[in-house]
């Protein structure tokens, strides 16, 4: 049977990272005041997965389990972001494909009889 490797977390390290939490919460609410463009969902990913990997080393305690482990979730956040963030580069510039941006795409259409 193989033993479980117990380890003690100091309480420092949790409020140093609950701190952090709550540096990069207040920084995500400061930065949806500033427009940055198309990149204001990609700062907030970024911010979110940055959380969120704090979240699954220190408070789930992958940082001291099997590294596979660690590589796998880390890996496996990087890129649901990446992909997410193609996603949305696509989505801001359909308007610059697309002619029938806010407007009727047939005007002669019998809804719009009066």
């Amino acid at each position: 049977m193989a033993q479980n490797k117990l380890h003690v977390i100091p309480i420092k390290t949790y409020l140093v990272v609950g701190f952090g939490l709550m540096v990069l919460t207040a920084l995500t609410i400061g930065a949806s005041f500033i427009h940055f463009g198309a990149f204001n969902v990609t700062i907030a990913l970024a911010i979110a997965s940055i959380k969120a990997l704090l979240v699954a080393f220190f408070f789930m305690h992958l940082f001291w389990d099997n590294k596979l482990y660690l590589i796998i979730f880390a890996a496996s956040l990087l890129f649901l972001t990446i992909f997410l963030t193609f996603t949305m580069f696509d989505t801001t510039q359909r308007g610059a494909i697309y002619e029938e941006k806010a407007q009727p795409i047939r005007s002669e259409a019998s809804i719009y009889d009066k």
